[in-house]
């Protein structure tokens, strides 16, 4: 009979795992709750599952992912509604991590705890993993009294960043796989086809069309220079690398991503759902409006956005309005800036961020559906047509040479 690793909390809310040896998921499931302990969860330990769980266990010691974070929050939070202390349920949590790296880390959080200091407190040390946002949520339920809630909040803020990093991801990943398809059949071509005719244009150089002859001086110098097309791609990464970790090098790239025909709208939408989204969590959680600019200036993800929400916060600091200086951005679409001076003006702030945020998640979904249907047709007729041009072009001499033999 297979393997089950279940995970339960009893009577007095401590939480433990094991593994059950049943004829099935349920019949497992059934023997676990006969026991009066609450079951948390069970999975099977044969199989992929777990094979993937091993894998992961002994894994590279990698930081956690986004997406961590946002299960350990999950589960934080729910221990934590469920009656169970701080310390408690960071010892249930960092039972669970599989990551090794991220578990002496919520190790360490539970120490600090344990010594006295708040959770947010011990957040701080952290940075690389727990934002600004994360930490000053944390801080103003701790202040607020409404702990669990705010966890509880900070996952659906975690969740939407990892819907919306995946959605951007996979938007990419087909492009980037006829791009990949399209230069490796090139160089395929250049490398192996071509030289293969190229005895029978020995001597008749002459006779041969330019885009023949073209190619044919490419063929060589990849075959036989190599090394030179490698080291000045790798001279090029390299260097766009380097630019785009510059203060003006940055600032180029930013301008640049917002100006791409197919993605300008596309990443537009992402910085503006970003914004109001971390908007409206900071202010619904009661964080100083000071303190939610700055922290939306840091995660805007954007040169010009971070300028700008800088630029807010500067004018808020001697007294004005946020709307003010927004309207006399450009990057922020006019009735968006209507809306948040309406919200300043009704008090109901946070809701309208938040409202403005689903509006643009929504047109980020949309969006990207639209830039991966227009792409997909563009790559396939571009590589139809690189791939056409070389075949014409080996093609077209055998014709002319055979109707000069006649």
């Amino acid at each position: 009979m297979p393997n089950y690793e279940y995970q339960v909390r009893d009577a007095g809310g401590q939480v433990s795992s094991g593994v059950i040896e049943a004829a099935s998921i349920t019949d497992a499931s059934e023997r676990i709750r006969h026991t009066g302990q609450m079951l948390m969860n069970i999975v099977p330990m044969g199989g992929a599952a777990g094979l993937l769980r091993r894998l992961r266990a002994v894994s590279v010691e990698f930081g956690p992912s986004l997406k961590d974070v946002m299960n350990f929050t999950n589960q934080l939070a729910v221990m934590i509604k469920a009656g169970i202390n701080i310390r408690g349920a960071l010892s249930g949590v960092a039972d669970q991590i599989t990551n090794p790296k991220f578990r002496r880390v919520v190790e360490r959080i539970k120490s600090d705890v344990e010594s006295g200091q708040t959770f947010s407190d011990s957040l701080t040390r952290h940075p690389k993993i727990f934002s600004p946002l994360y930490v000053n949520m944390v801080r103003a339920s701790e202040l607020s009294g409404n702990f669990g809630h705010m966890l509880e909040r900070i996952t659906n803020h975690l969740a939407l960043q990892v819907e919306t990093r995946s959605m951007v991801i996979g938007a990419m990943i087909y492009p980037a796989i006829i791009a990949t398809m399209a230069i490796g059949t090139t160089i395929f071509m250049l490398t192996w086809v071509l030289p293969k005719f190229t005895a029978l244009f020995a001597g008749k150089e002459s006779l041969l069309p330019a885009p023949t002859l073209a190619l044919m001086a490419i063929s060589d110098f990849l075959r036989t220079r190599w090394y030179v097309v490698i080291g000045a791609i790798t001279a090029m990464i390299g260097a766009f690398i380097y630019l785009v970790h510059t203060s003006s090098g940055k600032m180029v790239w930013d301008k640049a991503k917002l100006r791409i025909p197919l993605f300008r709208r596309m990443l537009r939408s992402l910085y503006i759902s970003r914004g109001m989204n971390t908007m409206g969590e900071l202010v619904n959680a009661g964080v100083p409006m000071l303190e939610t600019l700055r922290i939306t200036a840091d995660v805007s993800g954007n040169v010009l956005y971070q300028r700008m929400w800088m630029n807010v916060y500067r004018a808020v600091e001697q007294g004005d309005k946020i709307a003010h200086p927004l309207a006399r951005q450009s990057l922020l679409p006019s009735n968006v800036v209507q809306m948040i001076s309406a919200g300043e003006e009704s008090g109901n702030l946070g809701e309208v961020m938040e409202n403005i945020s689903q509006f643009y998640s929504k047109e980020l979904r949309a969006t990207i559906k639209a830039v991966t249907a227009m792409i997909e047709p563009l790559m396939i007729v571009l590589m139809g047509a690189v791939v056409g041009f070389i075949a014409m072009s080996i093609i077209l001499p055998i014709f002319k040479m055979s109707s000069l033999v006649k």
